[in-house]
């Protein structure tokens, strides 16, 4: 059976579509209201949900995302409670999940009954900020993911031999950050995306994810003909945070997210 994730992107190039993906910071608001934000998300069209588990020190993430892993970890949220939500999200939705997180949280919780208990939940994918390739040959728990497909980040400053050794050690998808530094808004994107996204297809058959920065219709349609999939993240966190606890916080955020999935929609897949 096809992980999930292969499964979107097959219906996708059959499409000749180009992927949404959204990023939020599990736990913020709450675990129910990132429950009812996943499947509103779904609703309106996204391909893959990539769900943040929060942590103390996300050192790739700007302003936004740290403060709402900060808001999920006083409210309680930690890698149980994650898993929690996925169950309840995979009782309605069968939308590909990607865990979006670093290092310290899963070797807490250890590492293989990690692996182990984000499947049974629902989880297809694993994408650890902090987890270089030579870290993982160097480490057996690495190496089998007993089915949660390894996602890799390549970065504009990543130098083409490493991006060909990246890029073996990748399932799922390559998530290409689109520029330097944290996650964040931006009111322009990087000019090198095209070429750099060329320069990773040498290297790779795998779809590629281009985010970081991308929180506008127009951003989103000027990436798409490039990408296989489009990812936007402290856009939607940001109206997360000003929506907060609110009853109509889903479709608020819908209303939001929903420009964004057709903006990919109706531009031509590169």
């Amino acid at each position: 059976m096809l992980n999930r994730i292969d499964s979107k992107f097959q219906e996708l190039r059959a499409a000749g579509r180009t992927g949404f993906i959204v990023y939020i910071t599990s736990g913020d608001p709450t675990p129910d209201q990132t429950v009812r934000l996943a499947l509103a998300m779904e609703s309106v069209g996204v391909d893959i949900l990539e769900l943040g588990i929060p942590f103390s020190d996300p050192l790739a993430d700007g302003a936004t995302i740290q403060a709402a892993a900060g808001r999920a970890i006083t409210g309680g949220t930690n890698v149980a409670a994650v898993l929690e939500m996925i169950r309840q999200i995979r009782s309605a939705s069968q939308i590909p999940i990607v865990l979006f997180t670093y290092l310290n949280p899963i070797y807490i919780y250890g590492y293989e009954r990690f692996l182990r208990d984000a499947v049974a939940a629902g989880a297809d994918g694993l994408l650890v900020l902090d987890l270089p390739p030579e870290e993982i040959v160097k480490n057996s728990e690495f190496v089998d993911s007993k089915g949660l497909l390894p996602i890799r980040l390549i970065a504009p400053t990543t130098p083409p031999d490493r991006m060909e050794q990246i890029a073996r050690s990748a399932e799922g998808f390559i998530y290409y950050v689109s520029r330097e530094g944290v996650t964040g808004e931006q009111t322009s994107l990087s000019q090198s995306i095209s070429s750099q996204v060329a320069e990773i297809r040498k290297h790779t058959t795998l779809p590629i994810a281009v985010g970081f920065g991308i929180s506008t219709p127009d951003h989103v349609r000027e990436v798409a003909p490039q990408a296989d999939a489009v990812v936007v993240g402290s856009a939607i966190v940001r109206k997360i945070a000003e929506a907060g606890d609110t009853p109509d916080l889903a479709a608020r955020i819908s209303t939001f997210v929903r420009p964004l999935v057709d903006a990919g929609k109706n531009s031509a897949n590169g």
